[in-house]
Formats: structure tokens, sequence, C-alpha cells
């Protein structure tokens, strides 16, 4: 038998077992802890390096999503606008309504509601290239379409591809009489044949450059800092609203037609005014796009409840939502100049849109005022009254502000028109000679023919900076055959106008000089009060300077512009974009930045600038246009057409 087995060695362990993730009793505890273990025990610099990689892929996550949506909400926006589909804000303006032979009676001037309405972002500036390869393309395509189609609609759109940033504008129509939009239909588009800019140079010569430059920095600050506003405050980077209309936006429109700058944007013309309307219209005329027209028949539409007084001489505020009307609040008086410097752009819309209630309404204030008592040898006092339609504040007769484009506008009407219309060129001659009579001096001691002030028989040697428009209108009645001393004196004021920017230092003019009359004294020709050392950025100088070499040909007058150009570079430059009026035209080490740049800088100041400096008398060509008061061109009515 055999024995029992030894029994088996005695060994004590321990079984654990691990479950990935889980404990016994089902939860994650333990993995929470095994995580948080295995972080305390990385250094510092390992848990540093670990947070700011996560912060930064989050950071990026969060700049990646907000690109992505900003793109999607351009592309919603584009589309939807492509689509011409209806904005879910309408605007607030009322919607454009036809002539109506009341306009208090019109249901687009009743009030409405306010409502928001959607608004694209500011604009960068283009110039497109000269491409004479394209344009040639262009014109081919274009007579090829001419053949295909015979439809007239599409011969009008054909036109207007024709019709480039730097190309053709409106040639005037040879048949002048007003057309009527029911037997005729609308307006003929501008036809691209006409002596207008198309002539300009493949591209613009140095000094021109120069002016784009200048307007390319000033709209640079427009578009950061006061897009949709009225006016650029350039120093603050902010802005400064006037009526709250986008005066800047609009009033450069034509300029940067003429400059060749390409504004890619819809602009709501509606934030636009009186002054405006001559933009609308020249745009139009420069563009060949109904769209401006439109507005400004809409426009004109809402101005004319300001005709709406027992005068008929017109209120000098009129609200184009309610289509209110009224005299300022501390007078019922309005100024000449205003009340008798609409007619260009009035008779201009009348002639386009076939209702003779705009051109009517301006020229009943023309006729009233010609017939009126209280005038000096043809000049005019300032203020007229709306109720009783007679000259108020008598006895005091300038050449300055609240008069100055009330003479301006005579022979540019007389011009617009054909030269047909007599009174308007009687009423003109009779006031250049009454300047000659009663406002004309020189000084001591170089001699400078200036035009001064009357108040009540006792003559000011006073000239505004305002008055050195009237070398240049001189000049364009002369090339229009008016007397040939008007040359003459336009030259003698030109040299006046100039040496009033280069005697100051720092070669810009202030807004008022006083002239010295003594030949005895030590003094200065041009003497500058305190108050009035400021300079607005304003254009008539070089508005004057433009039609004086226009019309005679001397290069000194495009060299006397390129100094001011560099003045306005030095002094009143904003580095961040804009040019700011400055308050001391005397002192270049500190001329005090006004922080505010007016919409006629680039409506005016740079056009007239840029066509100084042009060498092509067809560029706007003064036998086929007229400038209104804000530099906009509008073109002169043609004789009718004879068989």
């Amino acid at each position: 038998m055999y024995p029992p087995p030894p029994p088996a060695p005695h060994r004590d362990f321990i079984s654990v077992t691990l479950s990935l993730g889980q404990s016994y009793d089902g939860s994650k505890s333990w993995r929470r802890r095994s995580c948080w273990r295995k972080w305390k025990q990385l250094s510092r610099l390992q848990r540093n390096v670990i947070l700011f990689f996560l912060t930064f892929l989050v950071l990026c996550g969060l700049l990646s999503y907000i690109s992505v949506a900003d793109q999607w909400r351009a592309v919603d926006g584009r589309s939807a606008e492509e689509r011409k589909a209806r904005p879910a804000d309408p605007p607030v303006l009322p919607a454009p309504q036809k002539a109506d032979a009341n306009p208090e009676n019109s249901p687009g001037l009743l009030p409405q509601k306010p409502q928001r309405h959607f608004r694209r972002g500011p604009p960068n500036l283009q110039i497109r290239a000269p491409d004479k390869d394209s344009k040639d393309r262009r014109q081919d395509d274009t007579r090829r379409r001419d053949e295909v189609v015979g439809d007239a609609r599409q011969e009008e759109s054909t036109q207007r591809t024709v019709v480039s940033w730097r190309g053709a504008v409106i040639e005037p129509e040879q048949g002048t009489e007003p057309p009527s939009r029911k037997a005729e239909g609308p307006p003929t588009k501008p036809s691209s044949q006409a002596p207008g800019i198309q002539n300009q140079p493949a591209s613009p010569n140095e000094r021109q450059r120069a002016v784009i430059d200048a307007f390319r920095h000033a709209w640079t600050g427009y578009r950061k800092f006061a897009w949709g506003h009225d006016e650029l405050k350039p120093v603050s980077r902010s802005f400064s609203e006037w009526f709250g209309l986008g005066l800047t936006l609009i009033d450069a429109l034509d300029t940067m037609w003429i400059l060749g700058l390409k504004k890619d944007v819809d602009v709501n013309l509606f934030e636009s005014t009186i002054r405006i309307l001559g933009g609308l219209l020249s745009a139009y005329h420069l563009s060949g796009d109904d769209l401006f027209l439109r507005k400004a028949e809409d426009f004109g539409n809402r101005l004319l409840p300001a005709f709406q007084t027992p005068s008929r001489i017109p209120y000098s505020d009129v609200n184009i939502g309610t289509g209110a009307a009224h005299p300022p609040r501390w007078t019922s008086d309005s100024t000449v100049a205003e009340v008798t410097s609409i007619q260009l752009e009035f008779r201009e819309l009348s002639r386009l849109t076939g209702s003779k209630k705009f051109q009517e309404a301006a020229e009943e204030v023309t006729r009233r005022v010609h017939s009126l008592s209280g005038k000096k040898d043809g000049l005019v006092p300032m203020f007229i009254n709306t109720h009783s339609g007679l000259f108020t504040h008598m006895g005091v007769f300038t050449l300055g502000a609240r008069a100055d484009s009330y003479y301006e506008y005579l022979l540019k009407q007389w011009i617009q028109g054909g030269k047909k219309e007599t009174q308007l060129l009687e009423d003109y001659l009779e006031a250049v000679e009454g300047i000659k009579r009663h406002l004309l001096r020189r000084s001591e001691p170089r001699k400078l023919t200036f035009v001064g002030e009357l108040a009540h028989g006792r003559f000011s040697a006073k000239m505004d900076h305002l008055v050195c428009f009237l070398p240049g209108t001189l000049a364009l009645g002369a090339h229009h055959g008016l007397p040939a001393d008007h040359m003459e004196l336009a030259r003698a004021l030109m040299d006046t106008c100039y040496q009033m920017n280069r005697q100051m230092e720092t070669g810009l003019s202030p807004e008022i000089v006083h002239f010295n009359l003594y030949p005895q004294s030590d003094r200065k020709d041009v003497q500058v009060k305190p108050a009035d050392r400021h300079n607005l950025l304003r254009p008539e100088t070089v508005e004057s300077l433009f039609y004086l070499h226009r019309l005679t040909g001397e290069r000194k007058y495009q060299d006397w512009g390129w100094e001011i150009l560099q003045s306005f570079n030095k002094y009143t430059r904003v580095p961040s974009g804009g040019y700011s009026s400055i308050s001391n035209v005397q002192d270049p080490l500190n001329p005090q930045p006004r922080d505010k740049m007016e919409s006629f800088f680039l409506g005016e100041t740079l056009k007239y600038l840029y066509l100084l400096f042009s060498d092509d008398p067809a560029l706007l060509s003064l036998d086929a246009y007229v400038f209104n008061t804000e530099a906009h061109p509008l073109p002169i009515w043609a004789p009718p057409r004879v068989g």
C-alpha cells in the first residue's frame, strides 16, 4: 500500500483585477483618480505647455468660426441683393412719387414711422487701368449686339456698356425742347459720342496723379471714421453731422467719375440735400445710369414744398420726409444766394423728366427777384423775406457770403439755356457794371485789384475768400462772347486771389482779408484779423485757376494751383486719413487743425485741381458743360434741330 502524498506547500497571495474605466460598482471615479494622479505627476513646465496648447486651439477655433460666419453673412447679403429680393427692413423715406401740381398733397410726402434699413460697409476706391484692347472688344461686342438685337430697350442697354468709369459722357441733345414722358417715354440715355471726358489721356499726368493721391487719402479717412455721415473729423477720427444725410458721400460722386475712381458700392441716395441734387444729375450724365435720374426726380419732389410760401420765395428749410417747410427759427428771411442758386438744377431736372413744375418753381423766383426794388446798379441785398417777397436789410451789398452765387447763376443760366434768355444776361451785365462802380478798389503798395463791400454808402476793404469765384465767372462770360474787359478784370482778380494765398506763411488763404488802402503805410497789401485766419479747404481760388488756365492756356495758373495743393498736403493732411480745416494760416509751426473736413473739399476743391492740371480742353469742355456752384457739371442745352 502506498503512503499518502505529502501535503502541497501553502501559498499566500492576493489576486487583483483591474477594470478599464469602471470600478466594481460600475462608476468612472477610478479613471478620474488615475488621470488626476498622472496630471500631478507631470512637471510644472509640462503642465504649462499643455495648457498653452489647449488655449491656442480654442482661440483658433473661435476665430475660424467668426470668419466663416462673416463670410456666410456677406454671401447671403450679396445674393439677396443680386436676386433683387425685397429687403427685410424697408428704407425710412417714402417711395418715389411722380410729379404733382400740388406737392403738399403728394402721398409720398406723408410722414412714415422710422424703420431700420440695410446698409453696406464703405467701399475702397480703385482706378481702372486703361485697357485699349478691352475697350475695342467692348465696342466690337456693342456693334455685334446692335446688328443682332433690334429691340430699343436692348439698344439702350448696349449704349450703357460703352460708358466706362473713364469713358464717355452725355452729348447735349440736338433738340432741347423738354421731352414729354407720356408721348416719348423715358429720357434718352447719355450718348457715348459727346465731347466730354472720353478724350482724357490714357493715364493722368504727374500733377493729376497727385490730386488722385490726395482724394484717395481724404476718402480713406472718410471711409474709416465717418462713413454715411456728413463730414469727417480727421484729427479725432470721428464725424460731425449737419443734416445727417451723408453730404460728403454724395457730394464726391462725380469727382470720383472724373478722376477715374471706381466706387463699388450701392449708395443710399436718399441721404442727400439740395446741394446734392446737382451731384445726382451730374452723376446721371457722366454714367448714364437711370438710377441717379430717378433719385434726383424723387428728391426734387421732396424739395418742392419749400416753394409753398405766400410770395413763392422758398423757405430755407424743408423736411424731405414729411414735406414740412419753414424758415430759420430766428427769422422769416431767406438769403438771396440760396433762393437764386437752385435754378440750374431744377431747370435741368425738368428738361430730363419732362415735368415742368421744377423749372417753373425755380424760375418764378428769378422773375420776382428781377422785378424787386432795392438794388443798386444790379447789386442785390443779402436777404429776402419769404412772406412779403421783398428784400430786407437794405443798403448792404457784397459778393461774399449770402449773395455770391446769385451773380454766378445769372450768367450760368444764360449759358445753360443756349444764350437765349436776355433778361438773365442783362441782369448779369448790369451787376458787373455795379461791381466796377461801387465795389472795386486797388490796394497799396502792390496795386492789387479787389472787391470790397458797401454798407449804407460806406465802403469796406473786406473781401471774403468766397469772392474768388468771380475771376472764373468773368472769364467764362468773356469766353461766351461778353466784353473783353471782363477777361482783363478776371486776370487782375485772379492775381489778387493768388496773393491771398501766397502772402500767408502756410501758403493758404484765410477766410476773410482786409486790404490796405493807404500808400504811406508800410503795411502789406493783405491784412488778416485774428478771427479770420482760418482756412476751410475752400475751392474758390482753384476754381478760378481752372477757368483761367482752360480759357487762356497759360501754364502759370497750373503752377499756382500746384503750390496750393502742396500747401494743403503740408499743413492740412492728416496721416491717418483725410484733410482738416485749420485755424491759423499764419502759423506754419502750429496751424491748429480744426478736426473737420468739409464735403466740398472732395466735391469741389480736388475736382477743380484735377481739371486744372489736365492739358485736355475736351475734358468736360466749357462749350458743352456748365458747372453749378458745387462744381457738378451739367450739359449746356443745344439749339433745337432745324428741319
